[in-house]
């Protein structure tokens, strides 16, 4: 009788002990909140508005180099977005037992770090490229704009930019664009970044909170 009365407690207590536990992580959380849908977006409008403005420079004169048409920099940037749209679609599976996703996952992150580094590099050219046409003193020889940094200076290096039919554009337009290049690959540079931070977040700051375990002495439930 003891023993029956012992055994039906017991199967009370575990009972009591399931249904006080915590209830389990909804693993079909909506996709905005698994990713945040915001990024990608900006990362394809960054690099439409990169790409758009690099052939705009290139439009002012063929002889502009390609580090100072960064139009393969923003290229780079609507691959990454695309690749963040394909991730944001794919069926979502916790703790990445699907390889797709965990493959998608870790593309998304190299690129995306990738991308804050060719970002920077962009910067830095842009910068130096922009310095350098702000000083600029160009005179008009035919079809050409000829344009050193020291009039003085018999052997100056000489700038020659042909087709420009106009100084003003290289000293005026085009050390506008630079700075707008600036800009525009600064931001792209941040949300990289931040693409880059969510992927590491999610796969290294969301930790398995263990199983649970009753404390005799507290006769409170904690994470072990």
């Amino acid at each position: 009788m003891g023993q029956g009365r012992k055994g039906s407690s017991e199967k009370k207590q575990r009972q009591k002990n399931r249904d006080d536990s915590p209830a389990p992580e909804n693993g079909n959380k909506c996709r905005v909140c698994r990713f945040p849908l915001l990024v990608a977006p900006l990362q394809l409008l960054l690099g439409v508005a990169v790409t758009a403005m690099a052939f705009l420079m290139l439009a002012i004169s063929p002889s502009l180099m390609a580090r100072e048409t960064p139009h393969w920099a923003g290229i780079i940037l609507c691959l990454v977005s695309f690749v963040g749209f394909f991730l944001y679609c794919i069926t979502y599976q916790p703790d990445e037992r699907s390889s797709t996703q965990f493959i998608v996952k870790l593309l998304y992150f190299i690129l995306c770090t990738t991308g804050l580094v060719i970002s920077l590099l962009v910067v830095a050219f842009a910068g130096h490229h922009h310095a350098q046409a702000s000083s600029f003193i160009c005179q008009q020889e035919g079809d050409d704009c000829v344009c050193v940094l020291d009039r003085s200076d018999p052997i100056a290096r000489t700038f020659d930019y042909k087709g420009v039919s106009d100084c003003e554009t290289i000293t005026g337009t085009l050390v506008f664009y630079f700075l707008l290049q600036i800009l525009l690959n600064l931001a792209q540079a941040l949300v990289c970044a931040a693409g880059a931070f969510i992927m590491w977040k999610d796969r290294y700051q969301v930790f398995f909170a263990g199983t649970q375990i009753r404390s005799p002495s507290t006769q409170q439930w904690q994470k072990v």
